[in-house]
């Protein structure tokens, strides 16, 4: 199975996966890892561990759609199975959304489809739900609304800061996103 991974900041979750190909732990072809932005730290990690890396510079552009159409010629060029978005903050448009139709798979750090949206660690703590947790979804046109994949449960500690609980959520993560991405390598994604 051929991964495009898309990252917008450091790439902890793209380093879970990078540590799994390369221990033969999940069995998946990084074809490529892009970025929105120059300087993404995820980008370098990838460059570091041999990987082919591309930065499709959301400022470079003067509308939006020409982005767009940009980042999805770029990702297509790799002829990927599945694009994943993990921790890459830019909302794509229904030009990317169909030319990956199903195949383009995010993380979230809440449980779905409770707190959508960028902040969902802190929407959650605002709240004040006593769990909360992770999702990985497959994406679609809405903000955080595509069918859920798998969830992991974390539980939210009195004393929980945004940051300590985003740490705790990041490790549920990781090992969600493993679990997902070598299920669907073995067995395809499930049927819409």
């Amino acid at each position: 199975m051929r991964i495009v991974v898309l990252v917008s900041g450091t790439g902890s979750n793209l380093q879970a996966v990078l540590d799994a190909v390369a221990e033969g732990t999940l069995d998946v072809e990084i074809a490529a890892v892009g970025a929105d932005r120059p300087g993404a730290y995820g980008v370098q990690r990838a460059a570091d561990a041999g990987y082919e890396t591309f930065v499709v510079d959301f400022r470079a552009y003067d509308r939006r759609s020409d982005w767009n159409r940009a980042l999805t010629d770029k990702v297509a060029s790799y002829s990927p199975d599945i694009v994943l978005s993990s921790g890459f903050m830019r909302i794509v448009d229904e030009h990317f959304i169909n030319t990956f139709e199903g195949r383009y798979i995010n993380t979230h750090p809440a449980l779905l489809p409770s707190f959508p949206g960028a902040h969902g660690v802190r929407d959650a703590l605002a709240y004040g739900v006593k769990v909360t947790g992770c999702t990985v979804h497959i994406a679609d046109a809405g903000v955080d609304t595509g069918p859920i994949l798998a969830q992991a449960a974390v539980e939210v500690l009195d004393t929980d800061t945004e940051e300590t609980l985003h740490e705790r959520i990041k490790i549920q993560e990781r090992r969600l996103l493993l679990e997902t991405l070598g299920r669907i390598s073995a067995k395809g994604l499930p049927a819409a």
